[in-house]
């Protein structure tokens, strides 16, 4: 089986589709009662997450037949989804509004993300940005790039290796293990920024666009890393686990961290982690 470009493009109107008729309608306009907690009162779930998950769940399986579509909000309510990622003949991952706590904050940083998967490997990413209407894309293979809806396309790649002290990301430590997070807090002044945009789809789309050398994540959730890391390794960049192991969409720990290539990622590692 094969996923060309024509498909990931079909899977890409999908998210459009589902984030005009269900998203941006309910942004900076959802009552209270259209916002829920999860697991803390940072972690949420709108109105506009479950509706949006619906449609494009409908929707690729309309289009692709017989998929397995594993989403964000459906695992919270049956976990056991995950398990059939890794040997289904094709699968999606969603999540249909990542950066939800920006969502409901009314903080135009959240985006729509779909990966596609043949038999576990990651063969499709796309990211939508629904307020500036385009999506960043990649087919394995085939490279990443900046998709627009006249039909424009620009190439994305990762930014050139620099010295730690100059280097720019994204740190999310907040589900790093309690004798973690000081540590790594401690170690941020090591690098040049370290910002938490609360979103993976945009830490995703910067640094695949060579505009945040990189991104350090406590939480594996394959809704919220499948799709970038497959756009993020065709602009030409690098993403392992803490301990150095490849990344796959069914680990469930570990950390994850990008960086423009090897050698830059180690040394993220070595001055966030240096016990790792």
């Amino acid at each position: 089986m094969t996923f060309t470009r024509a498909d990931a493009l079909a899977v890409a109107e999908i998210l459009r589709t589902a984030a005009q008729a269900e998203i941006l309608p309910r942004f900076r306009n959802l009552s209270a009662d259209a916002i829920r907690t999860k697991s803390s009162q940072l972690d949420l779930v709108t109105d506009a997450d479950e509706a949006a998950e619906r449609a494009i769940e409908a929707e690729l399986l309309r289009r692709f037949s017989g998929a397995l579509v594993v989403g964000e909000e459906g695992v919270s309510r049956d976990a056991s989804l995950l398990d059939g990622l890794g040997q289904a003949e094709l699968a999606f991952i969603l999540d249909p509004v990542d950066g939800t706590l920006n969502f409901a904050s009314g903080l135009p940083l959240f985006g729509v993300m779909a990966a596609g998967l043949i038999r576990g490997e990651i063969v499709c990413g796309v990211i939508l940005d629904p307020i500036s209407d385009d999506w960043s894309m990649a087919v394995r293979g085939e490279g990443a790039w900046i998709q627009r809806t006249d039909g424009s396309t620009s190439p994305l790649q990762v930014a050139a290796q620099a010295p730690l002290s100059q280097m720019a990301g994204n740190v999310s430590w907040r589900y790093l293990p309690e004798d973690l997070r000081p540590v790594v807090t401690a170690n941020l002044p090591k690098v040049a920024m370290a910002a938490d945009l609360r979103c993976a789809a945009h830490t995703y789309r910067q640094t695949a666009a060579g505009h945040m050398h990189f991104s350090f994540s406590s939480s594996v959730m394959p809704w919220d890393h499948a799709a970038g890391w497959l756009i993020h390794r065709e602009a030409g960049g690098y993403t392992a686990h803490f301990d150095g192991s490849p990344y796959r969409p069914v680990n469930r720990g570990g950390g994850l961290i990008s960086a423009p290539d090897q050698e830059s990622w180690k040394a993220i590692r070595d001055a966030l982690l240096p016990q790792a």
